[in-house]
């Protein structure tokens, strides 16, 4: 059945800056040729996402007109999704840790005002296990996403849903904004991120030539275990967890960040003086390869450590 009515609209916009200005398969300059506009229903509300594509033109390029997006919209949104990532994620817990049924998760949902039916609980929810599924590591699978580029920029980051005590995890790239891999663990089993990334790692038939992450201490260690010459960037937060933050006491949902709604660049949260000193700004850089060093420098350059 079609939907019948309208989309709700948005509570806040959001902003994504695509930092990539050359092309990673052909060096080539991306201009950013438009924005594009999309709604997306997170557990708080619904953001309004405003997303920079940059477009490759030069002849003969494997990604010649293809549409290069922001980097940081793969952490809101799956690709071709009106809900979050967060809210994908609370319907995988409620299922699989609290045995719900799909009309009960319905109505969670609904209690806390998301705009969703019964039908695209059991679309997301299906959704979610195809994310677990085993056969998401399949090498021909990744292979068939990964070789046109030649290397992978992995994107990792955890989503922790308000049931159950399963983190969420999912492993992404930035070149070709596919997700690679997502694991359901325990919080007390974090530990197996590193032999579920060595697995994946294993799968793969290019180099990863770089890590991208929030910081969070799993992701830190399973890196550094599984991929020790691998250079390991944190990125800001930019507080678009807000969107699944527990509601307050009183029962209003969280307030956005300040400066949210002026895009990310004005709400990204710089990390604590012992991440800085711990993760170099330009660490990047030189793993990536000179076609994407202007970017990386000019990216790094507001979380140099501070000075004596």
């Amino acid at each position: 059945m079609a939907r019948i009515t309208g989309h709700p609209p948005a509570s806040r916009r959001v902003g994504l800056d695509n930092r990539r200005r050359q092309c990673a398969a052909c060096g080539g300059q991306t201009p950013a040729d438009y924005r594009a506009r999309r709604n997306v229903v997170t557990l708080n509300g619904v953001v309004a996402l405003k997303v920079q594509v940059r477009v490759c033109h030069r002849e003969g390029c494997p990604l010649r007109q293809k549409a290069i997006r922001a980097e940081e919209e793969g952490l809101w949104v799956l690709p071709e999704h009106e809900f979050g990532l967060d809210v994908i994620a609370l319907i995988g817990a409620l299922r699989h840790q609290e045995k719900r049924s799909v009309p009960a998760i319905h109505a969670a949902l609904r209690a806390r005002d998301v705009p969703i039916s019964e039908r695209s609980v059991s679309n997301l929810l299906e959704r979610y296990d195809a994310l677990l599924a085993p056969r998401s590591l399949d090498p021909a699978r990744l292979q068939a996403v990964t070789r046109r580029l030649g290397r992978v920029v992995l994107a990792l980051s955890g989503l922790v849903p308000e049931a159950g005590n399963a983190v969420l995890w999912v492993a992404r790239d930035c070149l070709s904004s596919e997700v690679l891999a997502a694991w359901s663990l325990p919080e007390h089993r974090a530990g197996e991120l590193v032999e579920q990334l060595q697995m994946l790692v294993r799968a793969l038939d290019v180099p990863v030539v770089g890590v991208v992450s929030d910081g969070q201490d799993p992701v830190v260690r399973a890196v550094t275990a599984a991929l020790p010459d691998v250079p390991h960037q944190l990125r800001p937060s930019h507080g678009r967890f807000d969107a699944a933050c527990p509601p307050s006491t009183d029962g209003t949902a969280c307030e956005p960040e300040p400066g949210a709604s002026e895009g990310l660049s004005k709400s990204s949260e710089a990390p604590g003086p012992l991440e800085r000193g711990r993760y170099a700004p330009l660490c990047m850089a030189f793993g990536l390869g000179r076609t994407l060093l202007p970017e990386l420098l000019e990216f790094g350059a507001s979380w140099a450590p501070p000075g004596p």
